[in-house]
C-alpha cells in the first residue's frame, strides 16, 4: 500500500470538525484509527456505514482505536447528522476534499450515465506509526463496516 500517503505525509492538513474545531491530522500521530469517507451525510447508505461503525465502537474504543468519518458536508450538517445518529466519534468537514484526495477517495462516479467527480465510498485503517494497514475503496456500506472494523480489531 506504498501508493497511499502516511498520516506524517497528510500532517498539516487541517479541517473542521462537526463542532466548528480546526483540526489538524498530527493530532492523531501515535493512534490507531479507522478513516471512512462518504458522500453525504444522512443519506441511507452512508447512514448504514457510519451507525455500523458506530454500533462497533465499543469494540473498537476497547482496542484504543479512533473512528473519524470524513465527507464534504458542513460541519453543522455533520452536526445535526452526528447529533440525529448519535454518532460516538468526530466527523471532519472536507469541502474541498483534499484529504479525500489524498487517499484516493475522491474520482469519477457515474448515475444514471452521467459521469460526476465526488467522494467514493471507502474507509482506511492507520496504524499508530501513521501507516496505512488496510483500506477498501469503492465498497458498499455494509462490507465497509465488515472489513474495516475486522482490519481495525486484528492485532496490529
Amino acid at each position: 500500500m506504498s501508493e497511499l500517503p502516511t498520516l506524517q505525509a497528510l500532517s498539516e492538513i487541517s479541517l473542521q470538525d462537526d463542532t466548528g474545531r480546526t483540526v489538524t491530522l498530527r493530532e492523531f500521530l501515535g493512534k490507531r484509527l479507522l478513516i471512512f469517507f462518504f458522500p453525504k451525510a444522512g443519506t441511507s447508505g452512508c447512514t448504514e456505514q457510519a451507525c455500523g461503525f458506530r454500533d462497533a465502537f465499543p469494540q473498537i474504543q476497547a482496542k484504543g482505536a479512533l473512528v473519524i468519518g470524513v465527507s464534504p458536508d458542513s460541519p453543522q450538517a455533520l452536526a445535526k447528522w452526528r447529533a440525529d445518529e448519535q454518532l460516538p466519534y468526530i466527523l471532519l468537514s472536507d469541502p474541498e476534499n483534499r484529504l479525500a484526495q489524498a487517499f484516493g477517495a475522491w474520482g469519477e462516479k457515474s448515475m444514471y450515465g452521467k459521469k460526476y467527480m465526488g467522494i467514493i465510498r471507502s474507509h482506511f485503517v492507520i496504524d499508530a506509526e501513521g501507516k496505512v494497514e488496510a483500506a477498501e475503496i469503492k465498497v458498499s456500506p455494509k462490507e465497509s463496516v465488515k472489513k474495516g472494523v475486522a482490519a481495525l480489531l486484528k492485532d496490529a
